[in-house]
């Protein structure tokens, strides 16, 4: 199994899966110092996921900086990244840098055999999501995709930290699985409300569902920036390597 050493670690309130577009509005200084360092040396940065009573996760996403959309004269930078490999966090660093970095381990999935008929079931439940919530079903998203489960999940009304439990499984088909089994609790529900009552279901799913275009990065980042929080973080990072933020 490969290694990272000293991988610059950027925890934020959401998951990251492989492949997945993100765009990221970098303010604090540190996050600036990391950004600058990952773009100098062309090299990826950590994202792991850290909820508001600051526990974070210990395995996460490489996101790599495809291109920087904008720099702002205090430094300030928009930034589109994109998902690469999930990492396992080994031991936490707080040394020269302003920003902590860990050293990990690459996770990667076991080699299993797909099974045609869970990935034909929940292809059609996330077809059907997609059309309660109003949006336009694109076939093409599920066309030449090694890992469907990271797609569907990036717009299957996961919880945060059902995101997390999803990323975790190394097992394709136990994802599909997993996924099988959450769209078998949501859509019922949503199929049950009529009226004004189902019209607030379908706004909550849009909200919560990634962007239309979720398999290119936008060019109007407007609503779409993911802004790190002051705040509890403006001071501090990842710490030891235990699964505390201080």
């Amino acid at each position: 199994m490969d290694s990272i050493d000293s991988l610059p670690l950027f925890p934020l309130s959401l998951v990251l899966y492989p492949d997945e577009p993100l765009s990221l509005h970098i303010f604090e200084e540190r996050y600036k110092d990391l950004t600058a360092y990952c773009l100098e040396h062309e090299v990826p940065f950590g994202i792991v996921r850290a909820d508001d009573d600051e526990e974070r996760a210990d395995v996460g996403t490489t996101a790599r900086i495809d291109r920087v959309v904008k720099r702002y004269e205090d430094g300030r930078m928009d930034i589109a990244v994109r998902g690469e490999e999930r990492f396992r966090i080994e031991t936490v660093h707080h040394d020269e840098a302003s920003y902590y970095t860990a050293d990990v381990m690459l996770v990667e999935d076991e080699e299993t055999t797909i099974d045609l008929d869970l990935k034909e079931r929940v292809i059609t439940q996330h077809m059907k999501l997609l059309e309660l919530a109003g949006r336009t079903v694109r076939p093409d998203l599920y066309e030449d995709v090694d890992r469907l489960s990271f797609v569907l999940a990036q717009n299957g009304a996961l919880e945060s930290e059902q995101k997390q439990e999803l990323l975790e499984h190394q097992n394709e088909n136990e994802r599909i699985r997993y996924l099988i089994r959450h769209f078998e609790a949501i859509i019922p529900r949503i199929e049950e409300q009529e009226g004004v009552q189902r019209g607030h279901w379908a706004r909550s799913l849009r909200d919560w569902l990634a962007p239309q275009d979720n398999r290119s990065c936008p060019e109007d980042f407007g609503a779409n920036l993911t802004h790190l929080r002051k705040g509890r973080r403006e001071h501090g990072g990842i710490s030891g390597s235990g699964s505390r933020i201080r």
